[in-house]
């Protein structure tokens, strides 16, 4: 009798164990997810690069996905550099479409970096130099009002418009990187003044083959912010 009780006390002390295994387990199993899981890449701040152009980013006139945003999101992919670059250019906008526009972008997509793209249009139209200026410094101060550090694309247009507005025009651009403290690309186009070839059928646009041109103007100055802490 009592070797039958001993047998049965070992029994259910064994079943008992087994039992606290199981769960043991099971509960490390279910928790183990949890664990390894927890830091996502949704949990990562990814930077943010903000373009607001016009034509000349938009991609007008050329094959889509060959114009020199594109470009930059592969180079900055090549330097392992981990940026998403939003394009928000509209043909033929103007500063002050530019302006209207940029609040609500600032607040969509939260970016790091705004690189402003804008004022040929202007030119093309013959608007006064200083709403021009006025509407790229507010730009520029909304930018950084909201976190995000800025580069200015300067641009310049053909003597044809007259000597005293064309130097006014280029000069623009120096005094609002100036008076603003802002990052300056001394002018967009550089490298395709005397290049009929790097030209679509209208002679204003770039073509596809102008787009790393393009892209080099603007590296130069974006790398030297972005590496900027």
């Amino acid at each position: 009798m009592n070797i039958l009780l001993q047998k049965t006390h070992q029994l259910v002390r064994l079943t008992f164990l087994c039992l606290w295994l199981n769960l043991s387990f099971a509960t490390q199993a279910h928790a183990a997810p949890t664990a390894t899981t927890a830091p996502t890449a949704t949990n990562v701040s990814v930077p943010k690069i903000l373009i607001v152009g016009d034509s000349l980013s938009s991609e007008y006139g050329i094959v889509r996905n060959t114009g020199w945003v594109q470009q930059l999101r592969a180079k900055l992919a090549q330097q392992n550099i981990n940026a998403v670059v939003i394009n928000t250019s509209i043909s033929g906008d103007t500063t002050s479409g530019g302006l209207t526009r940029l609040p609500a972008l600032l607040k969509t997509h939260q970016p790091n970096l705004v690189l402003i793209e804008l004022g040929g249009n202007d030119a093309l139209r013959g608007l006064s130099l200083t709403v021009s200026e006025q509407n790229l410094t507010n730009m520029i101060k909304l930018a950084k009002a909201a976190g995000a550090k800025v580069v200015l694309a300067g641009m310049q247009i053909p003597p044809n418009y007259g000597e005293q507005y064309t130097t006014q025009f280029k000069k623009m651009y120096e005094s609002i990187s100036l008076n603003t403290q802002t990052a300056l690309i001394p002018f967009f186009l550089a490298g395709l003044e005397t290049r009929p070839d790097l030209f679509i059928s209208d002679n204003i646009h770039p073509n596809e083959a102008a787009q790393e041109i393009i892209l080099n103007n603007v590296w130069h100055v974006l790398i030297k912010v972005i590496n900027l802490h």
